[in-house]
């Protein structure tokens, strides 16, 4: 089994890429030592001192550092993610492959009134954003839409990116607020 590496835009986060599907769907972030438990591979990530973040996408896995040198960590996270695949072990504790896109969404918040724009927004995101997010090893999901303001949520490489801030201001606003003129400004949550 050969697995790829790919840097990202934050120097904190390398993306590793199995050479198959990671999640059928979605993405799941695992912020914690605690929140991981729920995967088992998640769980061995977490047992590589240093690591401090794990996120799953469709076909890599991004894992985020503290201070150590990439150097020591990867042998490491390389070893645990190829063990985990040539056992055949299930990604998820419970055997299932859910993604998280169901808890996010129940955390949305918006105006009924604003279903319309809301819907946009949502479309945006899906069609233009993900993708390019999802190349650099993160995501972005939609949390919230008021008074003219997007709410959204990084994950993965995105979360604690020094780039991300001018990703939502330059980016994702500009090209929000040119679609979608009802948005005056995008804030990360």
């Amino acid at each position: 089994m050969f697995i790829q590496t790919e840097a990202t835009p934050n120097p904190a986060t390398l993306k590793f890429i199995p050479g198959r599907l990671v999640l059928d769907g979605g993405t799941m972030e695992f912020a914690s030592r605690e929140a991981a438990a729920r995967s088992p591979l998640a769980e061995k990530l977490f047992d590589v001192p240093g690591v401090t973040g794990v996120f799953y996408g469709s076909d890599f896995i991004t894992v985020t550092k503290d201070g150590s040198d990439w150097q020591h960590l990867k042998p490491a996270i390389l070893g645990a993610i190829m063990e985990h695949y040539m056992s055949g072990a299930s990604l998820l504790a419970d055997g299932s492959a859910a993604s998280d896109e169901l808890a996010d969404e129940q955390g949305e918040f918006f105006d009924e009134a604003d279903a319309e724009t809301v819907e946009q927004i949502k479309d945006l995101i899906e069609t233009r954003v993900r993708p390019a997010v999802a190349n650099d090893g993160g995501d972005i999901t939609f949390r919230g839409f008021k008074d003219g303001v997007v709410y959204l949520n990084m994950k993965g490489a995105c979360s604690g990116c020094p780039s991300s801030t001018a990703t939502l201001q330059h980016g994702i606003q500009n090209l929000l607020r040119h679609f979608v003129p009802d948005v005056v400004e995008v804030r990360p949550m």
